[in-house]
């Protein structure tokens, strides 16, 4: 299984979505608060380009935007699919 970190902020349906997605698929992941922590912002706009959580990276793959629009590729992803 490759490296998942999840960018978040309190209060966000989406990121409870992503989380409770990758909890489902009994994916381990590292969530970052980009609120509470300005280097795991920095860290999240270097990797994805924007500055709105949720942010997924699973390996090399940065999804992010709505639940629903990150869900096939994260589903993918977890499957192994690039």
């Amino acid at each position: 299984m490759p490296d998942i970190t999840v960018y978040t902020v309190p209060g966000c349906a989406d990121c409870e979505a992503v989380k409770q997605l990758m909890n489902s698929k009994g994916a381990a992941f590292t969530e970052k608060n980009v609120r509470e922590d300005a280097a795991a912002l920095a860290e999240m706009q270097v990797r994805a380009g924007v500055r709105i959580a949720p942010v997924t990276v699973i390996g090399g793959q940065v999804f992010s935007g709505y639940f629903n629009d990150q869900r096939p590729g994260i589903l993918a992803a977890l499957a192994g699919n690039p």
